[in-house]
């Protein structure tokens, strides 16, 4: 069992390598295109904490993943590619900056069931070479429409 909360400033060198684990879960799975060139960096995920839009999540006190989630909208979002987004008209939240460690599994589940309690019109980046956020969300497909 997680427990997912708001991120404290106080945390944010773990906050970092826990970033850097994602940005190497990245690279292994062959995805170097994403998170290039330091993204995402100490400025921008202080700016997402201390605007009240980043999480960590807890596995008993232990920090193992984290995420930004922020209301839209949001111009990376606008135009959407080879799909449809299911409600272009209702007010939507993005899940950005997703990164955890290696060694725990079924988080983004937890981090979906927490987003949807919140909200349920949700975006998040699944380029064409972010083979793992595609995964995800077809392994939680079911979750995502019921």
């Amino acid at each position: 069992m997680y427990n997912i909360k708001k991120s404290d400033i106080s945390n944010i060198d773990t906050i970092m390598q826990i970033i850097a684990s994602g940005r190497d879960i990245m690279r292994l799975s062959g995805n170097n295109l994403q998170w290039t060139c330091g993204y995402p960096d100490r400025k921008t995920i202080i700016e997402d904490i201390n605007s009240g839009n980043h999480y960590t999540v807890y596995k008993q006190n232990d920090p193992v993943a984290v995420f930004s989630f922020i209301k839209g909208p949001d111009e990376t979002y606008k135009t959407i590619y080879d799909g449809d987004w299911i409600d272009e008209n209702k007010p939507y939240y993005v899940i950005h900056r997703l990164g955890k460690l290696p060694q725990y599994c079924n988080v983004f589940k937890e981090i979906l069931e927490y987003c949807f309690h919140l909200t349920d019109n949700i975006r998040t980046d699944t380029h064409r070479d972010n083979h793992i956020m595609q995964h995800l969300f077809e392994k939680n497909g079911n979750y995502l429409l019921t």
